[in-house]
């Protein structure tokens, strides 16, 4: 008998400087005094809200949560019928033809398979459903169930024909997850939408994968608490100060089932073991001008630990990260050593 734990979301909260707590993902932002006028949608697998800050238009806040049900019909893979779901039961029998975005996603998530030789991978699907973590059904597998699995897993065995826009899983079996970076396009999908209808200031939430658009009304740069990942949400470590940037947070306090032991296994995998990842990291943040590299890159440094984390984050252009470890300390990479601010004396600033 296991516990069943989820944290619905992740633990982002947006306070204003009116005193209105809003909780729904990974980070703390306060917005500006201005009353935005808000949309919230419970779509792809959690609950999203939209804030326009220079724009009360509920014709444009219709248009972004059809927009974000038609994604989550094209991309889920806990519905019927999506086209991922096709993809999935047409493994190793034939290719599938699929839309832009379904390419798209599958493209990018691809790249970043290759990018980080696997340690993110979208092929991970058939171990992702034995361990079913977030949902009712979660359980830990056998070990002969996770060896039976990790052959279906290796984004190799994955192709792509841009010319036919199909997409073919070679072997039967295997399943595509878009988890760790569909929400990020979703976010980039959004923002790209608001500004086309004129939008220049608003705060997009899709349970975790924050997107601040533009800057505060005033013109000054929004504030954004990070989660600590110790504590109840509401709780941060430290402040940073960004506009037009996607924060994306992954932690292992998320999502996990515990044993009857007391032993934790959170919901970041390992593609290549099919165990959740072990190392010292207890939350990552990425913030970076686009939501999907924010959203791939946040789970892949899990596989690299502190060092090797922080060095391939530093490779990449335009992307920062804040580490937090298990023993409390905090690392940061260069470019956010003038933006952030730790505020919680439990934690140390290690670099």
């Amino acid at each position: 008998m296991y516990n069943y734990l989820k944290k619905f979301g992740l633990s982002l909260i947006l306070s204003s400087l009116i005193g209105v707590i809003y909780l729904t993902g990974c980070n703390q932002a306060t917005p500006t005094t201005v009353e935005p006028l808000s949309r919230t949608e419970f779509v792809l697998g959690t609950v999203a809200k939209i804030s326009l800050y220079d724009h009360q238009s509920e014709e444009i806040l219709d248009l972004a949560a059809n927009r974000l049900h038609e994604l989550e019909d094209t991309l889920s893979i806990n519905k019927t019928g999506t086209l991922i779901d096709e993809i999935n039961n047409q493994a190793g029998i034939a290719p599938v033809q699929v839309d832009e975005d379904t390419f798209k996603v599958i493209e990018r998530g691809l790249a970043y398979s290759e990018l980080t030789d696997g340690a993110f991978d979208i092929t991970v699907g058939p171990i992702v459903k034995l361990w079913n973590i977030g949902f009712p059904e979660a359980r830990i597998p056998s070990s002969e169930e996770i060896k039976a699995a990790l052959p279906l897993v290796g984004f190799d065995k994955a192709t792509l024909n841009a010319a036919d826009s199909t997409v073919y899983l070679k072997e039967k079996g295997m399943q595509l997850d878009l988890g760790g970076i569909g929400k990020g396009y979703a976010a980039d999908e959004i923002a790209d939408l608001l500004r086309s209808q004129g939008v220049q200031h608003a705060l997009i939430d899709l349970g975790g994968n924050l997107y601040t658009l533009g800057t505060k009304v005033d013109g000054s740069l929004w504030n954004i608490g990070v989660q600590d990942p110790f504590n109840p949400r509401g709780k941060i470590i430290g402040r940073l100060t960004t506009a037009d940037h996607s924060i994306v947070t992954s932690g292992i306090y998320e999502r996990y089932i515990e044993d009857e032991a007391g032993h934790k296994y959170h919901h970041i995998l390992d593609p290549k073991t099919g165990y959740p990842y072990e190392n010292e990291i207890a939350g990552v943040t990425i913030i970076s001008k686009s939501s999907t590299d924010g959203d791939a890159l946040s789970t892949s440094v899990f596989a690299l630990g502190i060092e090797k984390g922080l060095e391939f984050i530093e490779s990449q252009p335009d992307v920062e990260a804040i580490f937090i470890t298990t023993d409390y300390k905090i690392y940061i990479t260069e470019g956010l050593k003038d933006i952030f601010t730790l505020t919680n004396d439990a934690f140390t600033l290690a670099n």
